[in-house]
């Protein structure tokens, strides 16, 4: 050995802080090689081994498997190669974790059954393509011809969620609640008598204004008048709430003349199915959702104003 400095086993073991058997393991798998023998045979480790087991010890804290660390201690690899590597490795399993953590969150969150669970699991392994045509069909299922303008077009493509490509456990989560929105039949069929109706009124109202311009929404009064009454503290039961509702009334005929046969009662009972439809809490969940996915500024809630509506006209 011309005077170089060996070590046995053990003193190996000592200097790198591994055990003897873990050192004896990479010795066999020939990651680190004895430089020569003693008389009975047992093992000699020249300095480099040191060196080398203490590259093997490291590697294996970053989570490199065997014949990573064969390439890399056999020079097959940089250092460099091996850290690009394994930073990739460690985003994907980053996004897995993050995936199985929105699940979970999820299901604890929505009390989901078995077959529920399965369900929230699937959706959130959904493809890009996948989750696109989800809300494709869903968006066709409430929008799909109706009306014939640009209009509804328009908010279909505002109630599109795009969840990012390495999207926060949160947007996953809101992504899982709002497909199983978007795959609730009964949510569908409100959206679309909603969408339905509004497209009725418009075209009568716009053919009685004669401008062929959208006119205010049904939405835009609510918000007006009971949210007037709302802010003054206005009791829906009250004599001062009948006349916001008269005046509710009155602007709702204007603007669906005709599509209801029938007396006042007909039109306020056609108001009253309306506002129910509008004050199901599915629908302003489904925006916050979306406002979670596309990181969107929180829509402003008005389900009080509505809710106010739905009680001051039944």
């Amino acid at each position: 050995m011309n005077g170089d400095v060996t070590y046995t086993i053990g003193e190996l073991a000592r200097r790198t802080g591994l055990t003897v058997k873990t050192v004896r393991f990479y010795s066999d798998q020939g990651i680190v090689s004895p430089a020569d023998r003693n008389p009975a045979g047992h093992r000699r480790y020249g300095a480099d081994a040191v060196a080398r087991l203490e590259l093997v010890r490291t590697l294996r804290e970053l989570g490199l498997g065997l014949p990573a660390i064969r390439r890399v201690v056999e020079r097959e690899l940089t250092p460099a190669e091996v850290a690009a590597a394994q930073a990739e490795a460690i985003d994907l399993r980053i996004r897995v974790l993050r995936l199985r953590r929105a699940v979970l969150g999820a299901v604890a969150r929505l009390g989901s059954t078995p077959e529920e669970l399965t369900l929230v699991h699937r959706l959130a392994r959904l493809t890009e393509d996948e989750r696109g045509r989800l809300i494709e069909e869903f968006l066709a299922g409430v929008f799909g011809g109706i009306g014939g303008d640009e209009r509804f077009s328009a908010v279909a493509r505002s109630l599109t969620p795009q969840l990012p490509e390495d999207p926060s456990v949160e947007q996953v989560e809101a992504w899982v609640e709002l497909a199983q929105l978007a795959g609730d039949a009964g949510f569908r069929a409100l959206l679309r008598g909603l969408a339905q109706a509004e497209a009725a009124e418009s075209v009568i109202a716009e053919a009685r204004a004669g401008t062929g311009l959208p006119r205010p929404g049904l939405a835009v009064a609510v918000r007006e008048l009971a949210g007037a009454a709302v802010a003054a503290g206005v009791d829906p039961g009250s004599a001062e709430a009948a006349a916001v509702v008269t005046e509710l009334v009155e602007r709702y005929g204007q603007w669906c003349a005709g599509a209801v046969p029938g007396d006042a009662g007909a039109l306020r009972d056609r108001l009253a199915e309306r506002l129910g439809a509008m004050a199901d809490p599915r629908r302003e969940r489904y925006l916050e959702l979306l406002a979670v996915v596309n990181q969107w500024a929180s829509p402003e809630s008005w389900a009080a104003e509505v809710d106010w509506a739905v009680r001051a006209v039944a």
